[in-house]
Formats: C-alpha cells, structure tokens, sequence
C-alpha cells in the first residue's frame, strides 16, 4: 500500500513539473508569434524611385534681337490671376528697359505687374533694394521638353531676380530713387579722396595729395580771402582806359619787367611743383641706355637727345629732360584733340594730373575739338618750352613739323611771344630779348 502511494504521489509530482514545463513553452511560442506578427506589419511599403529621363541639355545664349525671361516674386501675400477666365481681368505686366541700353550696357530694367481691381503696381528693378546687393551665381530658367528629350536652358533678364514691391499708382517714388543716384562732382571728389586715404595705395596717396594741391585754386575760402585782397588793391583807372580789347595776350604767364629771359617766362610757372614728378619718362630712358624713338616722340625731342648725353649735371640733365617730355605731352594732346593727328597719338599716355591741366587750360566743356585761342594759347606753351630747352636760341624747323604747321605761320606766334627772329646761313632762328616787347595792335583807319 504505501508503495503505491509513493507511485502516486512521484506521478503527480511529474505531472505537475510537465504542466509547468509546457505553460511558458507555449507563452513563448505565443510570444513569437507576437513578433513576428509586429515585424510584417512595421515594414514600410516599398519607395517607387523616381523616373530617370535622359535628356539632351541645350543651352542658349542671350541674344540681342531677343527678350530673355524676367523672374520675379512678390513679398506679399499678393497671387495674381493669371488663369482668370476673362483675359481683361488679368494683371498687366510691362517692362521697361534703358534708352541707351545698347550703346551704354548698363543694365536697367524695370518690371511693372498692375493689378485690374486695385490702384497698387508692383514694382521690381535691376538696380536698386535688393538688387544691389551683393551676387555671386548666375540665375537660368530650365525648360524641359518630354517629347523631343531636351532640356533647354535660357539666362534671364539682367542676371537679376525682381523682388516686386507694392507701389501706389501715379507717384513719384522712382523719379526720387533716381535722384538719389546723382552725386555732385564735389561729393565725387571728397568720396575718392577718402577712399584713396583709407585703402588707397602710396602712389595713388602721393597723386591724390598733388591733384589736391594744384586745385586749391579753386577753393572757395581761398577764393573769399582772393576777394578781400582785391578790394585793398587800388586800380589805376587811367592804364585801364589805355588798353583796348584788341591788346589781350594768349601767351603762358610772363614777366614783362624780367632782366633775363629765364625770369621773362619762369618755367615754375609752366611746370607746376607737383608735375616734375610726372614727368620723367625720357631722363629714365636715358639712364637706363634706351632709345628714344621717332614713332613715340616729336623730332624736336629726337633729334636733341643727344644733348642729355653730353650734360653732365644730374639736375641740369632732369631739367631738360623734363622739358622733353613736358612737350611731348602738349603735341600728343593737341594730335589727339585734332582732325590729322589723332590716329599718331591715339596710343600715347598722359598722366592724368597732366591730362587734367591740359583740359582746363586749353579745351572747351562744349566740344571735343579745341578752339582757335586755345591751340594758340597751346602752341605759346610749346614754344616757350623749347626756347628754355634751346638756351633761347631754337630753329623752328622741328617744332614747326611737329605741329603740323609751316614755319611762316609759327613766326607769327614767335613774334607774339616778344621774341625776334634772325637769319643765319640760311637759317631761321628765334630768340627772346628782355625786357619783353609785345606787338602793338595795328589799328585800321576808317575810310
């Protein structure tokens, strides 16, 4: 008996390790089965890949008989109706683009969208606002063709995105954008002149500071102290009547009451301080053993080269020298300003504190082309020039060929000069006796 019981009691407790066995075993299976159930539902749906179209790229140039597309946007909520049913009630869209666009190139254009129910244009341009702002990539518009596979790409308008902004219709805001624009020379000048003392180099500080010091001039305070002085000065009213309109002189500054005739036309005064700097280009040549040539230089100067050789004095060397090249500079100019030389002069270079001179002293604002006073007064400086340059005592036939002219003509400006002319084994030359001696006016009788 008590060993059946023990059987019993060994059975049921197997029975119940089984039971217990098998009950996570099948929570486990359940639990897999969770799984596996969750990993099939959380696989994301296969992406379609996008459609490869192989297409020909196409690119065309702006072309001047054609508009390129413009490209626009509007900052405000404004959407205009271009699909609207009725064409009248669409917006209006107009550009407007630079007169002078095709001689000058600058750019400005000007796209203009007007709403039909309201009284606001909206307003972009390609050169103000935004504009004006810095860019460094070129825009395209890319237009892609199914069909034949090609994708043709065109720049737009101006390199330039338009920014539209809403503007009231009929109002003067563009004509005062645009007057902003303007700057006066005086503001021009001040502008240079501090961006030459802050980023400038020290050649364009050296040349920035001798412009300045050749027009104080024109300075209105030294003008107002000019006009101070004038009225302590007495006239004598007596000389004035003397004179007549006929006796004016076109000659470079002089001194009437000179002893020598270096004092009688001072070349201090025909070369300013601030120019003998600019004026150097032959004493270089001539130091570094260069030649000086005819197609560069006048004969006058050519054909004297050989005098800076034989000069022994540095300073008497860059005087002449200077002199050369201060002529060379005033024929250049007056070929350039002429119908027959321009195309000989076209490649030579002034310096500009030079150039600037000769505009003010010998051309006309109104026209390109010099006056008859002006040339004369131009040729006056020549010839001045080369009497220091000759120890006053020059041949015209050089100086007369430069000029394009023949040598009876430039007697008469010899003679205008207060210098005498003398012949000498059949050669002319020109001197300048002091005290200076003008010739009068002839004055006509009346009949």
């Amino acid at each position: 008996m008590r060993e059946d019981e023990e059987t019993r009691t060994k059975k049921e407790h197997e029975s119940q390790q089984e039971q217990e066995t098998e009950g996570p075993k099948k929570k486990n299976k359940k639990r897999k089965k969770d799984k596996a159930n969750t990993t099939i539902d959380e696989q994301p749906e296969p992406e379609l890949e996008p459609e490869r179209v192989k297409a020909k790229v196409q690119f065309i140039p702006e072309q001047p008989n054609k508009a390129p597309p413009l490209v626009g946007y509007f900052p405000s909520i404004y959407k205009p109706d271009v699909d609207h049913p009725d064409e009248e009630m669409r917006p209006k869209v107009r550009v407007y683009r630079n007169m002078n666009e095709k001689k000058n190139r600058t750019g400005r254009m000007e796209l203009v969208v007007s709403p039909r129910d309201s009284s606001v244009d909206y307003v972009g341009t390609s050169y103000s606002g935004e504009a004006m702002a810095p860019q460094f990539c070129h825009y395209a518009v890319g237009v892609l063709d199914r069909n034949t596979q090609t994708l043709k790409i065109v720049p737009i308008a101006a390199n330039k995105i338009f920014r539209l902004e809403p503007r009231v219709r009929g109002s003067d805001v563009a004509d005062k954008d645009a007057g902003k624009g303007e700057i006066s020379a005086e503001v021009q000048a001040n502008m240079k002149a501090m961006l030459d003392t802050r980023y400038g180099t020290k050649k364009s500080l050296r040349q920035s500071k001798k412009m300045h010091a050749l027009n104080k001039e024109n300075d209105p305070e030294s003008q107002k102290d000019l006009a101070l002085k004038m009225k302590s000065v007495k006239i004598n009213k007596e000389a004035l009547e003397s004179t007549t309109s006929d006796t004016v002189l076109n000659v470079p500054p002089y001194d009437a009451n000179a002893t020598t005739p270096q004092q009688a036309y001072p070349l201090d005064k025909i070369i300013l301080k601030g120019e003998w700097d600019f004026v150097q280009d032959i004493f270089n040549h001539v130091s570094a053993g260069s030649e000086v040539t005819s197609d560069a230089y006048p004969s006058f100067v050519c054909n004297r080269i050989h005098k800076l050789r034989e000069i022994q004095d540095d300073v008497e060397k860059q005087t002449l020298a200077s002199i050369f090249s201060y002529i060379t500079h005033l024929v250049k100019f007056k070929d350039q300003h002429s119908m027959d030389g321009g195309a000989s002069a076209k490649q030579h270079r002034i310096p500009k504190i030079l150039h600037q001179k000769f505009l003010t002293s010998f051309s006309d604002a109104e026209s390109k082309r010099l006056s008859d006073d002006k040339i004369h007064l131009l040729i006056s400086y020549v010839l001045v020039l080369t009497l220091h340059a000759d120890d006053f005592r020059t041949n015209p036939t050089d100086i007369a060929k430069d000029l394009r002219m023949s040598e009876f003509k430039l007697r008469d400006h010899f003679e205008k000069l207060g210098c005498k002319l003398l012949r000498e084994k059949n050669m002319l030359y020109a001197t300048l006796p002091v005290p200076l001696q003008f010739p009068k006016a002839i004055q006509r009788r009346r009949r």
